[in-house]
């Protein structure tokens, strides 16, 4: 790969500077920007790349550019970075969530190629997913890099209309939130029923990771395996019965879109 610029360097960008190095691109490719002194010297101690407080210098080594930045001054970032675009024309892959290859391109001045990306947290550990939508300028060779890129932290998945990030960011960019809140909730109920906090917290969250492994690793879909483990008037077929009842389908359906909206309104907000 070419080198590689990260303008700001928090956590999404660690994870996949940490999937790149070592075994898949050379740490000296890296060029990180980050303003905040400890992250900053965190990334050059543990990984060896170039770290500088100012976009600018690690944007004119780059190839790419990973925009990492908060979508709130996203805007700002780009229009100071739009007279280096113009004149070596990187590839750009935004990370923001809500902001547009549109919005992104007008702001670094026109005809760039763009590809929006949208990473989860599983990330952190090597096991996120992405969502990537790429502008019609990005040609095959860049759609190979990024994905390259982005492989570090997880698998990926293309998007073809950009309309639909907004719903990958509901599903997958939120979606470990949704998570986390059930691993909660099973082990409260657990503590409920007469669990220590210890033996609930155990078997509410290795029970997530192994029905987690079981959706990715079989070729069986979700719903059968649900069916193999629901015994007619078995223990399993009365809580699913139980969160039928209580509309748990359209209780997670609305959520998503409620995550869904939010990501529109994030976009036009920094129109």
């Amino acid at each position: 790969m070419d080198n590689i610029a990260f303008i700001g360097g928090g956590n999404m960008a660690r994870s996949l500077i940490g999937g790149l190095v070592p075994g898949r691109v050379a740490a000296a490719s890296l060029h990180v920007a980050e303003p905040v002194d400890a992250l900053r010297d965190a990334l050059a101690r543990d990984f060896g790349v170039h770290v500088s407080p100012d976009n600018a210098t690690a944007a004119r080594a780059a190839d790419t550019w990973v925009l990492g930045v908060k979508p709130q001054v996203l805007r700002e970032v780009c229009e100071a970075l739009s007279p280096i675009a113009q004149g070596s024309r990187p590839l750009i892959v935004s990370i923001a969530a809500g902001i547009t290859t549109a919005q992104l391109d007008r702001w670094l001045g026109g005809r760039m190629a763009i590809v929006r990306a949208m990473p989860n947290t599983p990330a952190l550990v090597g096991a996120g997913v992405t969502g990537l939508f790429a502008n019609a300028r990005v040609h095959a060779q860049q759609r190979e890099r990024t994905q390259h890129l982005l492989n570090a932290a997880g698998r990926t998945v293309w998007i073809d209309d950009e309309a639909r990030m907004d719903a990958v960011t509901a599903v997958s960019g939120s979606g470990p939130a949704y998570v986390f809140l059930l691993a909660e909730a099973m082990q409260a109920a657990g503590e409920a029923e007469g669990l220590s906090p210890d033996a609930a917290r155990v078997l509410a969250y290795q029970t997530i990771l192994g029905a987690g492994r079981m959706l990715c690793e079989s070729d069986v879909d979700a719903a059968e395996l649900r069916r193999r483990v629901t015994s007619p008037n078995g223990t399993t077929h009365a809580a699913v019965q139980s969160f039928e009842a209580d509309g748990f389908r359209a209780l997670v359906q609305r959520a998503v879109h409620a995550a869904a909206v939010r990501g529109k309104e994030l976009s036009d907000a920094n129109d």
